[in-house]
């Protein structure tokens, strides 16, 4: 099994790009739905935000009120920072709790969905392909002011908060381009789809795995036939 780490920008449609791939039977990890679950009342992720940012973050039932955590950091590079250093552990080990799971499973690649994949470049050196879900910078903030009902003046401000589309294009094996009709984009997410599950890259680490659990039942065969009866 390989990863396949996919990212994009804000109103680019990487959610869309991941529905499809899901129904086409894709293993997908989505870093955001690990982040809301390692940061719940409990987690040492949900402590220590109370303790760098205050109270005020928390809901009345003790949940973490994320459009409030966000405004504390929106723009305010060292707060993100601080924010993703106490939750950023965090996520990674669930995603490798995660990963594990769909290996055992048989699945040869799994997409980890990953919005700061290109600014953390933390969990890049995993990655055997990398995809981003691009739009034009006009179609983008079309997209972001109808959806978010927001003026053109706020929906740039968020589109600049981001790493831009274009930079994150030239770092990525495969892109998807999401400018125009979404059935050419559809289609351009099967075929992806199909390079990667024609691909052999799995096999190495598969047959390396199988290779050492054969090794430890033999082991285990030589000691139960030959060692234990003696003792």
């Amino acid at each position: 099994m390989f990863l396949v780490g996919l990212t994009g920008g804000i109103a680019s449609g990487k959610s869309s790009v991941i529905q499809v791939f899901q129904q086409l039977g894709c293993a997908v990890i989505d870093a955001d739905v690990i982040a809301r679950h390692v940061v719940r009342p409990g987690c040492p992720a949900h402590q220590r935000i109370v303790e760098a940012f205050g109270t005020e973050v928390l809901l009345e039932n003790g949940n973490i009120n994320r459009e409030v955590l966000g405004d504390m950091i929106f723009n305010k590079p060292d707060r993100r920072q601080l924010l993703n250093t106490i939750t950023h552990p965090e996520i990674c080990k669930e995603m490798v709790k995660e990963t594990f799971k769909f290996f055992l499973r048989g699945y040869r690649y799994v997409i980890l969905d990953i919005p700061l994949l290109f600014e953390t470049k933390k969990l890049l050196k995993y990655m055997k392909h990398t995809v981003v879900v691009y739009c034009d910078r006009d179609t983008q903030l079309a997209r972001l002011m109808q959806r978010n009902s927001l003026n053109c003046k706020d929906a740039e401000a968020r589109i600049e908060a981001q790493l831009p589309l274009k930079d994150k294009a030239c770092m990525a094996n495969h892109i998807l381009d999401n400018s125009g009709e979404w059935s050419i984009t559809k289609r351009q997410v099967i075929l992806l789809h199909a390079e990667l599950e024609r691909s052999l890259e799995y096999l190495p680490l598969r047959l390396g795995v199988l290779t050492g659990l054969a090794g430890i039942v033999s082991l285990l065969y030589l000691l139960t036939h030959y060692l234990l009866p003696s003792l």
